[in-house]
């Protein structure tokens, strides 16, 4: 059902803007990919792709230290069964706001891809 999809990307927002790790890793399955240009700029190593729920602790909870003012503010979201695309602006204090559009992918009401896209 879409609304479990969304449901899912409603509380994805909001454990990100909390910066709460354990409830945005609780979204994921154990082996998910997340993709990233901002991933591919920081750790190149990477190609912007990194698999697990370890590799995603790592890279947000850098993200939440270095950017403790970092908010997404949604404009659209658009769920189906297996799938959320949504649009937020990225928020940090001294920085100009950024579009951003990511693709979650879901399967047994758990996140396995999540792929970012900047505007």
């Amino acid at each position: 059902m879409p609304e479990k999809s969304q449901s899912i990307a409603f509380r994805w927002l909001e454990a990100f803007n909390e910066k709460n790790l354990e409830k945005l890793l609780a979204l994921y399955d154990d082996e998910a990919k997340h993709f990233s240009p901002k991933l591919k700029i920081r750790q190149p190593e990477t190609n912007g792709l990194i698999e697990g729920k370890s590799a995603m602790h790592f890279w947000w909870k850098d993200a939440f230290e270095r950017l403790p003012n970092l908010h997404y503010k949604v404009t659209s979201l658009t769920a189906n069964t297996d799938r959320v695309f949504m649009e937020y602006i990225r928020q940090v204090e001294n920085e100009e706001d950024m579009s951003i559009a990511e693709v979650l992918e879901i399967r047994e009401e758990k996140i396995v891809f999540s792929r970012v896209y900047h505007g």
